[in-house]
């Protein structure tokens, strides 16, 4: 695990909201995990979770198995809970789903999406710009999962929805590496750009080819650290963006 941190941080502070605890244990070690404090590879050992957290282990348990069915765990016999690493082969097989899916969820959005969907997908939209002015990853990583939020509730398929939220929460890790990448962030947001413009201007064949696009970009510039770093890219934190900061403080939750 992790070098350990105080359990009363913000980071794993569970408070008393109207979401269950075990969804708030959920999304805390989520977030966690997605953004590199919990690294591929380390061990989650329930004491120390539940010693962290402040829970008792039967909502952790059950958060647990949520992430497990998510793939970002994995239960390895004689070690027990650890913390998914992913191939190069693996991210890439996500990549071409990711760009089947998302191609066509950005066509139906084009197609189908009301007013109000399309001025909440050019409002998330403008917290991407602000995100990437803030040159810090995280904060950018967030406002595209926003974004992608947005994108998702008006492709009107919930089959569509359910499988690309999916491949989305697979791929969160690969975000924050690609976005640390010097060059990537700007690269991104240029994308993103394309996709807004095409589903404004309701042409769902510009909208779908933007978003293949985009996510074949960011599978590409994946495979280039897969192939400059090898097996390290399984045990490192996500590097640091030329010129951006690095929180230790995982995105909200989307």
């Amino acid at each position: 695990m992790s070098d350990p941190i105080p359990a009363q941080t913000a980071l794993f502070t569970i408070t008393r909201t109207t979401a269950p605890v075990r969804t708030q244990i959920e999304n805390h070690l989520r977030h966690a995990i997605l953004s590199g404090h919990f690294r591929p590879g380390d061990r989650l050992v329930e004491r120390e979770l539940c010693e962290l957290l402040c829970v008792s282990r039967t909502p952790l348990r059950e958060a647990l198995l949520l992430l497990e069915s998510q793939r970002l765990v994995v239960n390895i016999p004689q070690k027990g809970l650890v913390v998914a690493t992913m191939t190069q082969q693996e991210a890439e097989e996500i990549y071409q789903v990711r760009a089947a899916v998302e191609g066509q969820a950005g066509r139906l959005f084009a197609e189908r999406a009301n007013s109000e969907q399309r001025a909440a997908l050019q409002e998330a939209f403008s917290a991407v710009e602000s995100a990437l002015q803030s040159a810090v990853v995280s904060s950018l990583v967030d406002a595209k999962e926003r974004f992608y939020a947005v994108l998702l509730r008006g492709v009107g398929n919930r089959t569509l929805t359910a499988i690309a939220d999916s491949l989305r929460i697979r791929s969160a890790w690969l975000r924050y590496l690609t976005l640390a990448q010097p060059g990537r962030a700007n690269q991104s947001v240029a994308e993103m750009r394309r996709i807004l413009e095409a589903v404004l201007a309701r042409d769902g064949a510009g909208a779908s080819s933007a978003c293949v696009d985009h996510v074949e970009a960011a599978g590409a510039i994946a495979a280039e650290v897969f192939q400059q770093r090898g097996a390290e890219i399984q045990t490192e934190r996500p590097s640091r963006a030329r010129g951006a900061k690095q929180t230790s403080t995982p995105p909200s939750a989307v």
